[in-house]
Order: structure tokens, then C-alpha cells, then sequence
């Protein structure tokens, strides 16, 4: 089932190079942020005891493999191997200058006994965990301070099974926040590559306080009612580029962060030089979102050639009362969606607080977003801008973007408050906020 979902991915990516760019000798591409490194030691999980049967704990044979490689520091670091086989472990941590490389067949799996789950501290811009208060469960594959770190194989698996840590959260049992199945803290130099992720706890693959990360070539699934199992999740972090992947997961399948409220104002580090580049999935969420959390501010995206299904919201950026943060220069583009609840939405009024300490007046400011060359079948509704009447949303700028409706009566039209920029050739017309004629001068939209 895996190699029949990458197929046809495959095979939206080769269409989209083929109308996108058919004119260019080279896919753009922004892989080249972090050069692949080839390593010279090599060594194997089963030099270590790993057994793939499926049954065995091999949380030692990781940890043993991994403080070899962390102590004697092997020039051009070292690779560890994990051969076919499904390799059965509790969470773990990475060390800097290795390669974790999954062949073909390789499974590594999270254990589904959470009572010795390790916990961590929270995030300093989130205060708190995500989901409870105090601190989180441990990512299952975590790294920390780190760099030069590679995730990588012949389309291997690293498997959260997640439904367990669901069924608490759908309970009411949670103690602490859920993991995430991959993440980097306070790290540079990361590439994530061909591999695929599946039911992830919670998040999938989170780089946060991070620079230099790239995540491509990957499949990231979980079923559609898997509660907050975003797919990737760039969170206050810089020069990260996202490209020619397939997600299909139960929540956003990129969502660009920067911390949560008065936490995420004091910690003060934006989300910023994030490219997202042909990802092709489905979400009863958004496809691309920016938000909600985003209190350091986001700005410098750009995301294109996107080809999005069965979706609850194509384009989503979204923030709230009490976040602050700016969110600018916000580009999105050649984007195609089929069977969306609602095409585009940028709303004020989106997601809940860490405590009642929030500030009202910390209003969040978004200005300067390009959205263009975006067809869409069987929409909802268009799309709608709702901005802060204290804090109107600026500089909006919609070009060539054709939402066609679903049969039968009328689709719903667009909606608009406190929001100011331009539109042209868009269809169904939008709210006349952006088609007055005073504001066409107010964007550079170029088709």
C-alpha cells in the first residue's frame, strides 16, 4: 500500500515538473542548503545485539550504537545501518556527525509501553506542554544541540504506532503532551530524506530553535482522524527548505511556527527562509499553514506547486488575540486543490491560549501575503480574511486564483473584515475590500 501511495505521488510530481517547469534544464531546488555527507565508518545496529524480529527491545543496541559513534568521534563521522528487519525500541536520542540509514525493509518502531516513556522540559516558547501543562514526553527519535545529522535510507520506516498515545488523548488519560515522532532542538545542518513516517504520536517531524534543516523526498501518513499529527513543523527556526514529498496525515500538512503567546514573545526567535516546494497530500486540516502559533513571527515563506485532496483548508494562516508576532512577506503559489472545505483562509480568531497570563493587547500584525496562480475543484467555500479590528490584516494580495464550486447550488461566497490589499482575476469574484478600485495599487501581483 505504501509503494502504490508513493507511486502515484511520483507521478503528481512528474506532472507538476512537466506544466510548472518544462521550460528550466534543472528543478529548482533548495536541497543544496546542507550538502549530503558521505561517511566512511560505517557500523551496524546488529554489531550491537539489534535483532529485527519485531519482539526483541533493541533501546540498548541504539543507545550503545550511538554512544560509539558519540565517543570516538570517527572523522567525517559514521553511519549506522539498519538492515531489513523491524527493530522494535523505546525513544532515543541522535548524537552529532552520524547518518541513521534505513535499507529497504527496515523498520524501526516505537514500543506502545508509555509507563517509562522519558519526559523533558518544556519549550521555553511555549511554556508549557503543548497539550498539558508541565513538561512532554521525549520525541521518539530526538536530537538536541546537534549538528551535521542525517535521516536518511532506501525508503525505510520509522513507525510512532500511535494509537495508543490517541486513544489517551481521545480519553482524557494524557499526563503530559504527546511526542513527536522526530525532533531537533537547537540544532544545525539536519537532512531528512528518504524515509517514511507513520503514525506519529503526535507531530511528525518538528525542528524547532534549528537552522539549516532539509526535509525532502519523504512520506509522512497517518490516518485522517489521528488527533494533532501534523506532518512537518518548522517552530522558530531559520533557512529550512520542505520539498517533493507526500504527507496525508490528521492534521496540517506544514505548518511554520514561532512559539505560543507571552512565551513566544519573550523567547523572541521568528520562524523565517522557509521554502516548501511540490508537496502533494490530503488532511481534513489545512495543506499549507502558517500558524497558529506564531508569536515570534514568521516571515520569508514560500511555498508553490502544491497539489492538495481532500483537505479541509488549501491555504491556511491563522493566528490569534494575545499572540503578537508578525507575520510578513508570505508568498504561495501554483497550488492545486480538489475537493477542499475551503479554499484560503487567514483568520485573527484561530486557537487557544497556554494559560490566562496572554496579554489582549499583544495583537498580532500580518501584512505583505502574496497568494497566486491557485486553481481549485469541487470548493466549498472560496475562501475568507478576517483580520483584527484593532490590527487589520494588510497588504493581501490575491492573483489568478480560480475556485471552482461544488454541483449544485450556489457556492458560498467569500468573506472579509478588517482587511485591506488587492485582487485580480479571481474567481469567484472576492470580497470587495480587495476589488475596490483604491487598492489595486496596493499590491505588486504579477500573474
Amino acid at each position: 500500500m505504501q509503494r502504490f501511495i508513493l507511486s502515484i505521488f511520483l507521478c503528481f510530481v512528474a506532472i507538476s515538473w512537466f506544466l510548472n517547469c518544462s521550460a528550466l534544464a534543472e528543478v529548482i531546488t533548495c536541497s543544496g542548503l546542507v550538502p549530503m555527507k558521505y561517511r566512511n565508518d560505517k557500523i551496524s545496529i546488529t554489531d550491537f545485539g539489534g535483532v529485527g524480529d519485531g519482539q526483541t527491545l533493541n533501546t540498548k543496541a541504539f543507545q550503545e550504537a550511538i554512544y560509539r559513534i558519540e565517543h570516538l568521534r570517527r572523522r567525517g563521522g559514521t553511519l549506522l545501518y539498519i538492515p531489513p528487519g523491524v527493530y522494535l525500541t523505546e525513544s532515543f536520542n541522535l548524537t552529532s556527525h552520524m547518518t541513521l540509514y534505513l535499507a529497504e525493509g527496515a523498520v524501526i518502531k516505537a514500543t506502545q509501553d508509555t509507563r517509562n516513556w522519558t519526559l523533558i522540559a518544556p519549550l521555553p516558547s511555549y511554556g508549557r506542554g503543548r497539550e498539558r501543562p508541565g513538561g512532554r514526553y521525549m520525541s521518539f527519535i530526538h536530537g538536541d544541540g546537534l549538528r551535521d545529522v542525517i535521516i536518511t535510507g532506501e525508503n525505510g520506516t520509522i513507525d510512532g504506532q500511535g494509537d495508543v498515545w490517541w486513544n489517551m488523548w481521545r480519553q482524557g488519560t494524557l499526563q503530559f503532551t504527546r511526542p513527536n515522532l522526530i525532533e531537533f532542538m537547537n540544532s544545525n545542518s539536519i537532512i531528512i530524506s528518504n524515509v517514511i513516517f507513520k503514525n506519529s504520536p503526535f507531530w511528525n517531524i518538528h525542528p524547532v530553535y534549528c537552522s539549516n534543516v532539509v526535509i525532502r523526498n519523504v512520506t509522512i501518513l497517518a490516518p485522517p482522524d489521528s488527533p494533532n499529527t501534523d506532518g512537518i513543523d518548522p517552530d522558530s527556526s531559520s533557512h529550512v527548505c520542505i520539498e517533493d514529498s507526500y504527507i496525508s496525515t490528521g492534521d496540517d500538512l506544514v505548518a511554520v511556527k514561532s512559539g505560543w503567546d507571552e512565551y513566544g514573545i519573550a523567547y523572541g526567535r521568528p520562524s523565517n527562509d522557509i521554502t516548501i516546494r511540490r508537496i502533494t497530500g490530503s488532511s481534513p486540516f489545512a495543506g499549507i499553514a502558517v500558524g497558529s502559533e506564531a508569536s515570534g513571527g514568521v516571515e520569508n515563506v514560500l511555498a508553490e506547486h502544491i497539489n492538495l485532496f481532500n483537505t479541509g483548508v488549501g491555504i491556511h494562516l491563522k493566528t490569534n488575540i494575545g499572540r503578537g508576532g508578525v507575520i510578513q512577506n508570505i508568498t504561495v503559489s501554483d497550488v492545486y486543490m480538489e475537493n477542499v472545505r475551503k479554499g484560503i483562509k487567514i483568520a485573527g480568531d484561530v486557537g487557544d491560549h497556554p494559560d490566562n497570563e496572554f496579554n489582549p493587547d499583544a495583537l498580532p500584525i500580518v501584512k505583505g501575503v502574496t497568494i497566486k496562480n491557485v486553481w481549485g475543484e469541487t470548493i466549498q467555500q472560496p475562501g475568507s480574511i478576517r483580520g483584527l479590528r484593532d490590527s487589520p490584516f494588510t497588504g493581501i494580495c490575491l492573483s489568478n486564483i480560480h475556485l471552482h464550486g461544488v454541483a449544485g447550488p450556489r457556492t458560498a461566497p467569500w468573506t472579509c473584515s478588517d482587511v485591506s490589499g488587492a485582487a485580480l482575476q479571481v474567481s469567484p469574484s472576492p470580497c470587495s475590500e480587495l476589488t475596490s478600485t483604491h487598492n489595486t495599487g496596493a499590491c505588486s501581483i504579477p500573474l
